[in-house]
């Protein structure tokens, strides 16, 4: 029976069989900047120091890893702290396509206010530097389907956010998972629409409810007749827009600023593909992924179900929780600002030590993936700073 897209997501990917809490992860069926290559999590780490250093050393330092598949993130940050574990190799080849963003064009951060106390010590516990990070940081994977059996012993794992994180939140890849209705704007104005989960096969419901009719109004604007410039009468007179359809983003809004609300003093970072306000896709971008290769999104179970995120949306919503300035802006941009450019080695090195040439050229290619603007480097990164200076967090 036909049922709006929310209900049908939700029940497809996080129910009983659903696609994120059973068979082998979703490592198995696309590629995430987590699975691309360790230079990812090398960056996490240095943006885990950073974070560390902003709190002035805290003897219990929280990353917490929301929508954290199988931990393949949390794995290999493990074993660059020297915790525990191995790091992750999802041991799929380089033919699974990553799914990727829109390029990203900076956005100024939201109106701040003073950030709370800059006092090392305001969360409770006495400065560390001394003290080694390994030896303070906590890692936390936050995620529906039952603990790995053989995930590290030093990783905990939770099926929801724990509260009163002190630390660094990263979400990478979950909005765009979580549940949202889809709408289509008819000569009425907008409606739901309705999907059969077993056929993906689409009907027109019941006109939007209010929440959801201003969401769309503030951030999901209906564009204009002949916007795309076309006349398809030939008479000068381009006819109106009759199937436009958008994807509600209300409860990913909802979904970060609870997240962000259970951040005491750190940072909160999303990283997803998403678009603007100024740039929404008339025909929206709602898709699924099974076996590595982009289905038709048919709410079954059987394979990922995603749209890109309103990340401006997202990032207002986070803001109003935590009362501070964010950044917006690329993967690109954020990557290189700590420290991964993914430029090529010397030739000069070719000559001294071939085989060190050729692994630092394997690392720059592996980074250049991960920086590409028109892949993985267009994601886009939403730094969402609690409690601390937002100067620390915003991308040079």
């Amino acid at each position: 029976m036909p049922e709006r897209w929310r209900d049908a997501m939700e029940r497809s990917l996080y129910g009983p069989g659903g696609f994120f809490v059973s068979g082998s992860g979703p490592a198995c069926h696309f590629r995430t900047s987590v699975h691309a290559s360790p230079a990812f999590a090398d960056a996490l780490l240095r943006l885990v120091e950073q974070v560390d250093a902003a709190l002035g050393h805290p003897a219990d330092l929280r990353v917490v890893d929301v929508g954290a598949g199988r931990g393949e993130l949390l794995r290999a940050l493990s074993a660059a702290l020297g915790v525990a574990g191995e790091p992750a190799r999802s041991g799929r080849s380089g033919l699974i396509p990553p799914r990727t963003g829109s390029p990203a064009t900076p956005t100024p951060p939201a109106a701040a206010r003073p950030s709370a106390s800059a006092d090392p010590s305001a969360a409770g516990s006495a400065p560390s530097a001394s003290v080694p990070l390994a030896s303070r940081v906590r890692l936390t994977a936050v995620e529906k389907a039952p603990r790995p059996a053989d995930l590290p012993d030093g990783i905990d794992w939770l099926d929801e956010i724990p509260d009163g994180i002190t630390g660094l939140l990263v979400a990478t890849e979950w909005l765009d998972n979580v549940p949202l209705d889809v709408t289509v704007h008819t000569a009425e104005g907008w409606r739901y629409l309705l999907v059969d989960p077993a056929t993906g096969a689409e009907t027109v419901g019941d006109p939007v409810d209010p929440a959801d009719a201003d969401w769309l109004a503030r951030w999901w604007p209906v564009p204009a007749a002949g916007s795309d410039g076309t006349d398809p009468t030939g008479s000068g007179c381009p006819e109106p827009l009759t199937a436009v359809r958008a994807e509600i983003g209300r409860t990913r809004d909802e979904a970060w600023a609870d997240a962000v609300s259970h951040v005491d003093r750190g940072l909160a970072l999303a990283v997803d593909y998403g678009h603007l306000r100024d740039g929404r896709p008339v025909d929206g971008t709602l898709t699924g992924y099974r076996g590595g290769r982009q289905v038709p999104p048919v709410p079954d179970g059987s394979r990922d179900v995603t749209a890109h995120v309103a990340v401006d949306s997202v990032a207002s919503a986070g803001a109003r929780v935590a009362r501070c300035a964010y950044d917006l802006g690329s993967q690109r941009e954020a990557l290189r600002a700590l420290g991964a450019d993914g430029g090529r080695p010397p030739l000069s090195l070719a000559a001294s030590d071939p085989a060190g040439y050729v692994r630092a050229l394997a690392a720059a290619s592996a980074v250049a993936e991960l920086t590409d603007p028109a892949g993985l480097g267009g994601h886009w990164w939403l730094r969402q700073p609690v409690g601390v200076d937002p100067a620390r967090f915003m991308a040079r």
